[in-house]
């Protein structure tokens, strides 16, 4: 039983990563007119190590505010900070959204996605085939 919780609590995690990945992508897109603005990614390897090896007591942590009027605490990745992508091109109002890697991340990341529910999916139709005989 034990098992089957680690490989369904994995793929859970992996999911959740990278559905927050996802965002992240989106948000670049977005804001590929935007002057100034940044695009950011993870590491997804190493995002999802951090991330199954956190406790449940780290996972749901978070800061407390002692005034209304206070900041919340920068978007995290599964309590991973997103980093600033390298920039490849610069444009003339210091925007570093390259459209063409972002579109390519966001197809990859999708893949993977519909991957990772395609393998759950089978898992539990073998468990289900399984049990009834």
């Amino acid at each position: 039983m034990t098992k089957l919780d680690d490989f369904m609590r994995f793929h859970e995690t992996a999911l959740s990563v990278r559905g927050q990945r996802q965002q992240l992508l989106a948000s670049n897109i977005a804001n590929a007119d935007t002057p100034n603005y940044k695009a950011r990614d993870i590491d997804f390897t190493s995002v999802l190590n951090n991330a199954l090896h956190l406790d449940s007591k780290q996972a749901t942590a978070s800061l407390n505010k002692t005034d209304a009027q206070h900041l919340g605490s920068a978007s995290t990745v599964a309590g991973a900070e997103p980093m600033y992508r390298t920039v490849s091109q610069g444009n003339i109002d210091g925007n570093t959204v390259d459209m063409d890697v972002e579109r390519n991340q966001f197809a990859e990341n999708s893949l993977r996605y519909e991957a990772s529910l395609t393998i759950i999916n089978m898992q539990i139709r073998n468990m289900l085939a399984a049990i009834q005989g």
